[in-house]
């Protein structure tokens, strides 16, 4: 009976050390994943090109709250010109999915801009869609939406 008991507890522990593992790689993840958005806000901040071609993948699809599409070089190119200029963003309310190579991010994006050197402030909303490859997260997609 003793025996039962010992392997019972021991396989007990093991089950709870597996899923203390998991989810311990689980919040690596998201950890990970956050600090990749926090690179790319301050790389678009920072108009900081290599940084924003370092962030994305090369088949980037950029969307704007407008209904504007971009390519990974439309959108550096826009950002490092000024077009898109951000002075500040605070990035609220945000949320990290993780499905295998995939993370969804949800934020809300609150900005004060200097596109074309005209000043202005703008509220959206955020979804990204980061890939990881090699290791690392990119950015693989992100849609902007004006909120209600």
């Amino acid at each position: 009976m003793n025996r039962i008991l010992s392997f019972t507890i021991v396989a007990v522990l093991a089950l709870c050390a597996q899923g203390a593992s998991a989810g311990s790689d689980h919040e690596k993840a998201v950890k990970a994943v956050e600090a990749q958005v926090e690179l790319l806000r301050k790389a678009m901040i920072d108009a900081d090109a290599a940084q924003l071609k370092a962030l994305t993948r090369s088949d980037l699809s950029y969307g704007h709250s407008g209904g504007r599409v971009e390519s990974q070089s439309d959108f550096i190119d826009n950002i490092v010109s000024g077009n898109s200029d951000f002075v500040t963003m605070d990035l609220n309310d945000q949320t990290v999915s993780i499905s295998g190579d995939v993370a969804i991010v949800r934020h809300m994006l609150v900005a004060k801009t200097n596109d074309r050197g005209e000043p202005g402030e703008v509220t959206i909303g955020i979804m990204l869609v980061w890939q990881k490859q090699h290791g690392q997260w990119q950015l693989l997609a992100r849609q902007a939406y004006k909120p209600h």
